[in-house]
């Protein structure tokens, strides 16, 4: 399209960045909608631990901020923007719809029990999903904020600076909106055979989302100015440095005058004006080295503190809170926060004048990062005070559940001990090696000790608000009072609701009520007196296996304002002083070198989480992480690239003649060195090859 077509406005903005803002808004609403409720499809569908999960979790996000420097080079150098844009998306569309189908526990469930028979396939299938969804959304990223950009004339910089607000608006409006919808999306149970939580359906809307996006992008292409590819600076960045070392190196002898900055040796080949550009970068990749661990804690969001919330109360009234629902937090809070931080608290500490830097303002940032992580352990640790003790692999536990109207007495091992009726004692962790269970005078060995005792077949507390529900009988006339039948044990319920269990016979019918918690197990127990008549759920005796849970979600709100309050702080602040301190054609190159940081701390992640998986470690590193970034800020002196760049530009056309006769001439003096290093390698090689014709 030419220039005059994308000069069409409405309300003086280009009609072309309104497909743009759409396909932003829906690109995001399927990214994030997508990741919200990935660690839990990989927990539960796929069946790994918390360890596993989070790994993967953080290894697909690392991707998604490593492919941007990718997709950055084949725009500028070879697709352009716009055909970068459309390429990659539909790499981006195919694996979500990958991704979605292979959450479909139907298509490999041939016994038609609910469990996929073949999870190999729907693991293969997932990571083709997200490694193809990696290089899309990585791809774009630095393309489409740009390409907005380029839709706008010179004279309308009002109107283009309008256009990135309503851009980032659409950014977090898109999160917001996937963060709420695909949790309650995935709470659904959907299925051919069997009905299961429906993570397809989690995944394939934004999958659909993900469709529109590129269907509204591509209805616009006749409006859009397209600006064809003019080399990569990023290419020329890294030529510039590749050559400042290598000439270095070979000049490295004692008889070449020292110079002011290791960049100066590029002299030779590469214009000064550039040189100082790549300065001016260099000095500012140098303070993002301990930048990435604060992504390391910020990603653990969607991540282990989603996990955390599976095992706590979300029964917020006529609300009940799904725990990847939590997310939402963020994106709230970052639509309070930045106008409440920009317009009020900033002008506040300017007034009490304050040199607020931007260092300094991320130095705070990470600090309040950290302090969420101290706040996230404070929680966990009210957490493990109310799970159940399981039995490690070396070690054994028996329950002991009563199901008769009159006390047993009992002896295992060394101990003794009454059992009242309809109780349950777990005895305590003991080795395995015990090889019998008195009970009443009647003893039980070998393969009989499991018709008189039962190991803890709950395994792990009930998760995302579920309920372990057990019914066990002693009522259909067994001849020993002790043994028992289990009917039933399943996880059903999920919320804190009173749901209601049908016992039928022959004789009748009868209906009990039990009010459930969030991950909460019961036994039901059927006595011997049991009778089909009226009340007759009274005699039906509860055993609470495992408490519900009793930390609510809510104390994950004070870590989650934290946080938020870090990354506003730190990353506005961040991508502000980055693009100050850039030069005007570099600003890129720092852009790319803040998403790699994004992409370095997830990568801690799976260092530290995969062996640890510690909140304190966490925070404590990042506090050590602080102290070394404040003390590199406190010597960094902020500049002006304008400045510099028009000291280059104004220099005297004689001085230029000058610097480039003296880099011709050091040119001549290094090809003569190298000519002489030629020479002498040659004869000390005819030397060599003299003595070894002398010996043979």
């Amino acid at each position: 399209a030419g220039e005059d077509e994308g000069k069409a406005t409405v309300c003086g903005f280009p009609i072309s960045i309104f497909f743009i803002v759409v396909n932003e808004f829906c690109e995001r609403f399927s990214y994030y909608g997508m990741r919200a409720v990935l660690v839990l499809y990989f927990k539960y569908f796929l069946q790994w631990d918390d360890d596993l999960s989070t790994t993967i979790y953080h290894t697909f996000v690392a991707l998604c901020y490593l492919t941007p420097i990718l997709g950055a080079i084949v725009a500028d150098s070879w697709l352009g923007k716009f055909k970068t844009i459309v390429y990659l998306s539909i790499v981006y569309t195919l694996g979500q719809v990958v991704l979605a189908v292979s959450a479909i526990h139907d298509i490999s469930d041939a016994n038609r029990d609910g469990t996929p028979d073949n999870m190999t396939l729907h693991v293969a299938l997932s990571m083709l999903g997200l490694l193809l969804i990696a290089l899309g959304t990585g791809g774009i990223k630095p393309c489409v904020a740009a390409f907005g950009g380029d839709q706008f004339q010179d004279h309308q910089e009002k109107q283009r600076s309008t256009f990135f607000s309503i851009f980032y608006l659409s950014i977090n409006a898109g999160s917001l909106l996937s963060t709420v919808i695909t949790p309650i999306l995935r709470a659904q149970e959907c299925g051919i055979y069997t009905q299961q939580q429906c993570y397809s359906l989690a995944f394939g809307v934004p999958a659909a989302l993900m469709v529109v996006s590129l269907i509204v992008f591509i209805i616009g292409s006749g409006m859009y100015i397209k600006t064809p590819p003019q080399g990569n600076i990023m290419v020329k960045v890294f030529r510039c440095i590749a050559f400042a070392i290598k000439n270095r190196f070979r000049h490295r002898a004692s008889e070449f005058p020292k110079r002011t900055h290791w960049m100066d040796w590029s002299e030779e080949k590469y214009d000064k004006l550039l040189i100082a550009q790549v300065k001016m970068v260099l000095r500012v990749l140098f303070l993002y080295i301990p930048l990435p661990m604060f992504w390391a804690l910020f990603d653990q969001q969607g991540s282990r503190w989603t996990l955390q919330a599976t095992i706590m109360n979300g029964d917020f009234g006529i609300l009940k809170i799904q725990p990847d629902q939590m997310q939402t937090v963020n994106p709230i809070l970052i639509l309070a926060l930045v106008p409440i931080m920009d317009s009020l608290l900033y002008p506040l500490i300017a007034k009490c004048k304050i040199n607020f830097t931007p260092l300094k303002r991320m130095t705070v940032g990470m600090l309040f990062a950290a302090l969420a992580f101290i706040a996230a352990a404070l929680v966990q640790i009210q957490i493990d005070q109310t799970m159940p003790k399981f039995p490690s692999s070396s070690e054994g536990q028996v329950k002991f559940i009563n199901i008769n109207n009159r006390s047993l007495e009992v002896k295992a091992g060394t101990s003794e001990f009454t059992l009242g009726a309809f109780t349950v004692f777990v005895y305590c962790v003991f080795p395995l090696s015990i090889t019998y269970i008195e009970l009443n005078e009647h003893i039980c060995e070998g393969s009989k000790v499991s018709f008189c005792l039962q190991f803890m077949d709950i395994k792990a507390k009930p998760e995302q608000g579920a309920n372990a529900i057990r019914l066990l009988s002693s009522h259909l006339g067994h001849k020993q009072s002790y043994h028992r039948e289990v009917f039933g044990s399943d996880f059903c319920c999920s919320g804190s609701i009173s749901t209601q269990f049908r016992v039928e016979s022959a004789a009748g019918e009868c209906v009990y009520s039990q009010d459930l918690g969030f991950g909460s197990s019961f036994t039901l127990i059927i006595p011997p007196t049991f009778a089909f008549v009226d009340n007759c759920g009274q005699s039906i005796q509860t055993v609470v296996d495992i408490k519900p849970n009793t930390i609510h979600m809510a104390w994950q709100i004070p870590q989650y304002f934290l946080m938020t309050l870090g990354e506003v702080v730190f990353s506005v602040t961040g991508l502000e002083f980055a693009y100050s301190q850039a030069p005007s054609n570099m600003k890129s190159v720092l852009q790319a070198g803040w998403l790699l940081t994004v992409a370095v701390g997830n990568i801690i992640v799976l260092i530290i989480a995969e062996a640890w998986a510690e909140y304190i470690l966490f925070a404590s590193l990042l506090v050590v992480v602080c102290f070394i970034f404040a003390f590199m800020a406190h010597f960094y002196t902020y500049i002006d690239p304008a400045k510099i760049e028009a000291q280059f530009a104004e220099r005297d056309p004689e001085e230029k003649e000058k610097e480039k006769r003296k880099s011709v001439e050091m040119t001549r003096k290094g090809s003569a060195e190298q000519r002489k290093e030629d020479r002498r390698s040659s004869d000390s090689s005819s030397d060599k090859e003299k003595t070894r014709q002398t010996r043979i």
